[in-house]
């Protein structure tokens, strides 16, 4: 079960960039490129594949075991609410774009 608890640090570290990359929706707050483009690729790319992904393993094992006994509760709310605040940002830029 350690895997699990790795992929919810990497699942929760892609969130943040996820914030970020929301923030820089808001407000260009950086003007170089490169980091502009590496806190998109990894809050928006990779967090997309590996937050639901992450969440369907804690469906899976709570299914299974009735308990996530590696992962700190806080960690896998987090993670769950990354992944309502994704599914939110993607309606909303569905229907204002």
């Amino acid at each position: 079960m350690r895997w699990l608890l790795f992929l919810s640090r990497l699942a929760f570290i892609c969130g943040l960039f996820f914030l970020l990359t929301v923030s820089l929706e808001i407000k260009e707050w950086t003007t170089i490129q490169s980091v502009t483009s590496t806190i998109f690729i990894i809050g928006v790319i990779l967090g997309s594949l590996i937050i639901p992904v992450v969440n369907i393993c804690y469906l899976a094992v709570l299914i299974a075991r009735k308990h996530l006994s590696p992962v700190p509760l806080w960690l896998s709310l987090a993670n769950l609410l990354f992944l309502f605040m994704q599914v939110f940002f993607l309606f909303y830029l569905n229907i204002h774009k």
